[in-house]
């Protein structure tokens, strides 16, 4: 016998929700901690784990390590994701940080190519397939997760805890490489104080795990337990009945991770190999640019519960593509004024995504194909435009020597996202979709 979900929503204290969020922003914390660092000091990685020569041919080297993440994330997700739909998204969730945090850990402590050739980039790249395959189930759950623990009228004010952590992640990682190339030599820092964060991602890891093994199952997977509606195949169910969610998924994290993978981890680098700033001032300029995401990025989610998650990413959307290029024509110039100028207007075009995405999302999939399909669409996406945008955005800086290429690729990226942009319906202060599996599990006698 099969049924259908009449269950009544389940009331959550605001003391558990606030509890639920904390968790699972602290595990996109340690997430987007893992891969700032990466980005903070890829010019360290790159003159430690390839044969000296061309310094601009080895970061390109050193982001396509980055982006071989990437390859594997969209498999993290289909396998994890739908894992999370069948057995809990806080199982799950316990394991991807885990997993995550232990590759961050191994990175600190490889050898490098002076010591062991061409086996120090190949166990860098084996280090970060690891971390690639575990973070393909971060995010879609995560979100998933607050979501579901969040009051209707409340989800983007919660949600937007979630992208504080990211940002907060990126803010410790560029503080933390900030201080130790204040604290430390030229040569110290390359040698070994590049390998301190890697090293301290370990133990931010399991502190996130102990966070999240205090809480229950989210109350929307748990009313899926208790109607004997979770799912029995949420793969072939996501593929099968829900190809138009993720089509729209992919269609909107398309531009939303080109800017964030643009802004957030190629800039650094463009700042100094491109622009020739040194290293302490620039990662000062970025940490400027994040503080400011991290003191806005809350009211920007709250605002989305009142007016709509829609107007902010239209907004955001329209606002990439006509002025995505005069942004970084601005940094161009070389100058404070010009650079500040750059920097607050590509923040403040991203945090109307960083406010609202994690809402919305979520919001685009039924409760039994939540996790997986977010995963997938999200993942897919991130694969193919967000993990190579560092990579690509060097190569044509370099091969075109036009400092303003980002830009460009911006507003391209925005243009292309648009029909999704404006498919996508408005989810703000309305009940998340229930579950509709087409074959249920039966009832219990």
């Amino acid at each position: 016998m099969t049924t259908t979900d009449k269950t009544e929503p389940v009331e959550v204290d605001e003391r558990t929700v606030r509890k639920a969020v904390g968790a699972a922003a602290m595990g996109n914390l340690v997430e987007w901690f893992d891969y700032g660092i990466y980005s903070y000091v890829a010019i360290y990685i790159a003159m430690n784990f390839f044969p000296g020569g061309d310094e601009n041919a080895n970061v390109a080297l050193t982001f396509a390590l980055f982006a071989v993440a990437y390859l594997v994330r969209p498999l993290g997700g289909t396998i994890l994701g739908p894992l999370g739909d069948r057995i809990g998204r806080k199982r799950v969730l316990a394991l991807t940080i885990v997993v995550m945090s232990a590759a961050s850990f191994a990175i600190g402590l490889l050898p490098t190519f002076g010591a062991i050739g061409w086996a120090a980039p190949i166990l860098l790249v084996v280090a970060r397939l690891i971390q690639g395959f575990a973070t393909g189930g971060e995010y879609g759950g995560a979100a998933a997760f607050i979501a579901e623990y969040a009051p209707d009228k409340r989800r983007g004010f919660y949600c937007s805890f979630l992208e504080f952590g990211t940002t907060g992640g990126f803010v410790l990682a560029a503080g933390m490489v900030t201080l130790l190339q204040v604290g430390l030599s030229d040569a110290a820092m390359s040698s070994w104080g590049w390998r301190i964060p890697f090293l301290i991602a370990g133990p931010l890891g399991l502190v996130g795990l102990y966070l999240r093994s205090k809480l229950e199952d989210t109350p929307a997977f748990r009313e899926l337990e208790e109607s004997a509606q979770v799912s029995e195949s949420p793969l072939k169910d996501t593929l099968t009945r829900h190809r138009g969610p993720v089509l729209t998924c992919i269609g909107l994290v398309l531009f939303y991770n080109v800017a964030v993978y643009t802004i957030l981890f190629y800039m650094p680098t463009y700042l100094q190999t491109t622009l020739g700033l040194e290293a302490t001032p620039a990662l000062l300029y970025i940490l400027g640019m994040m503080l400011m995401i991290m003191f806005v990025i809350i009211p920007v989610g709250a605002l989305s519960d009142r007016i709509g998650r829609k107007p902010l990413i239209v907004t955001s959307c329209v606002g990439f593509i006509v002025l995505g290029y005069p942004s970084f024509a601005l940094l161009a110039m070389g100058t404070v004024l010009g650079t500040v100028g750059g920097l607050v207007i590509l923040g403040l075009l991203l945090v109307m995504l960083l406010g609202t995405m994690s809402a919305t999302l979520p919001a685009l999939f039924d409760t039994d194909v939540r996790y997986g399909g977010f995963s997938i669409g999200y993942n897919l996406s991130t694969s193919i435009f967000g993990g190579t945008a560092p990579l690509i955005l060097t190569a044509l800086v370099d091969s075109t020597g036009n400092n303003t290429m980002p830009g460009i690729y911006l507003a391209v990226a925005s243009l292309i996202s648009l029909v999704a942009v404006i498919k996508v319906a408005e989810s703000a202060r309305r009940p998340l979709p229930k579950a509709s599996a087409s074959v249920l599990r039966a009832q219990p006698a």
